[in-house]
């Protein structure tokens, strides 16, 4: 009997297998998606890009000499009207005369009957006069750009009239175009001043034709007549007490700002990592040595080697600190960066990750570069963050004694410096250069705390 043959099929199960499947992503790739999900950093990031935007690019766009004096638009804030109207050329005013009055014995002067404004008040020229007031010597005239009737102050004593005889004064002492308050007073011999004439004299902002074509604003003296209203150049920020472009200084100060404010940090932190990572690394009798001479670093005045390092790259007055300003932070600003590092070091190297490389066969420059460094990013990076407005804060203090960037070359903080002597008038001047600061400093904090957030490893293995 032959034996049956069995045959076998396999039997097939269609199963549908759900499969997680995620992208390998690089140490730096997630970061950066870490970073992007923190809105406050990358608000401060695009702010830094601006910032060096700003800094590179502006000045290729808005080409505007900053050391160039537009001497018609002085302590101009932004926004201000830019209407110049042509008059003729000066000519020399000979004043009003009259017969002096002789006075009573033991009677106090009378104020000035009548002060009133002869002519067009221009910045060229306002011309007062007044009637004589008898028995006065002399006559004294003052200038406020304030009211002075609350308080009776009459502002600014501009000149005195010695001859009883002229009751006439022309004041062309850099004239605005403002609303003045004018004070006349009369003198008797010893010295007793009258009540005071008053009056409001609002001044218009004139050119000539000539000065016109010389300033770009016609093309030719003969394109203009006396009455026409040109504009003059624009300046969106305003300009400075001595008429230069503000938005142009702004450009070109932050160039020396950032590049103090940036670089000298980047150097020092460099610095300070190389000497806190190989002092970590070494520990024993070697770290205590090389951080006793960091210790020595920090107990010296960086004011005194910064005089010293002038006199060594024989910087003269009025010549920029630059360079010895950034080699004095170089050379001094570094153990703070080392010692921070030396301790992440000293804290990293007993981990169980270093003994297995180790193990493995890994030099010490492997160690030291591919796996101590890398996890001390956040703590080297928020130590940057700080020190980029530290160096924009000392950069500011040395501008401010005369040992840091000399004028006309600007820089935020020199520009800071000079907007506090007016401050109360063209609060303008302080504002921009001051809020740029704020700006730099804070985005920069911000920034910083992101990045930490983002590299830090340990950070990431909590979500």
């Amino acid at each position: 009997m032959a034996a049956a043959t069995l045959s076998f099929e396999p039997v097939r199960i269609e199963r549908d297998v759900e499969t997680v499947a995620r992208p390998s992503l690089s140490y730096w790739q997630d970061a950066w998606i870490r970073l992007k999900a923190n809105t406050r950093a990358l608000i401060s990031l695009y702010l830094v890009i601006g910032l060096l935007a700003f800094t590179l690019f502006g000045p290729l766009i808005w080409r505007v000499d900053p050391a160039v004096q537009d001497l018609d638009q002085i302590s101009v804030p932004p926004g201000a009207g830019r209407d110049v109207t042509v008059v003729n050329a000066y000519t020399p005013w000979q004043g009003v005369t009259a017969t002096p009055l002789p006075g009573e014995p033991g009677r106090t002067l009378a104020a000035p009957a009548v002060l009133a404004v002869v002519g067009e008040p221009t910045t060229r020229a306002v011309r007062l006069r007044w009637e004589p007031v008898p028995g006065a010597a002399s006559y004294r005239v003052f200038r406020n750009i304030f009211d002075p009737e609350p308080d009776g102050a009459l502002g600014l004593p501009i000149g005195d009239v010695l001859n009883p005889a002229n009751v006439s004064f022309e004041d062309r002492l850099d004239l605005k175009p403002l609303t003045y308050y004018y004070s006349v007073v009369a003198l008797d011999g010893s010295g007793a001043q009258s009540d005071r004439a008053a009056a409001t004299v609002a001044v218009t902002r004139v050119i000539t034709a000539a000065e016109a074509a010389q300033k770009g604003l016609i093309e030719q003296a003969s394109d203009a007549r006396p009455g026409d209203v040109l504009q003059l150049q624009v300046h969106p920020l305003g300009t400075d007490y001595l008429g230069r472009d503000m938005l142009a200084r702004l450009m070109h100060g932050a160039r020396v700002s950032l590049f103090i404010g940036i670089i000298a940090p980047f150097a020092y932190v460099m610095v300070g990592i190389l000497y806190g990572s190989v002092a970590g690394f070494m520990a024993g009798r070697a770290d205590q040595i090389l951080m006793r001479f960091a210790d020595f670093v920090v107990a010296l005045p960086f004011l005194l080697f910064m005089i010293l390092f002038r006199i060594l790259f024989n910087v003269q007055p009025g010549d920029d600190g630059i360079y010895p300003m950034m080699v004095a932070m170089i050379l001094l600003g570094w153990p703070a960066a080392a010692r921070l590092v030396r301790g992440q070091i000293l804290q990293i190297r007993e981990e169980g990750y270093i003994g297995a490389s180790r193990l493995l066969g890994a030099k010490t420059n492997y160690l030291v570069l591919r796996h101590m460094i890398p996890n001390t990013m956040g703590v080297i990076l928020v130590t940057l963050t700080f020190a980029v407005p530290s160096a924009i804060f000392t950069e500011a203090f040395l501008s401010f004694i005369g040992m840091g960037v000399a004028p006309p070359t600007p820089s935020w903080g020199s520009m800071c410096n000079e907007g506090l002597k007016t401050m109360l008038t063209t609060p303008h001047e302080l504002i921009a250069p001051a809020a740029l600061i704020s700006v730099t400093v804070l985005a920069f904090n911000l920034l910083g705390d992101g990045l930490r957030d983002a590299l830090d490893a340990r950070m990431r293995s909590t979500e």
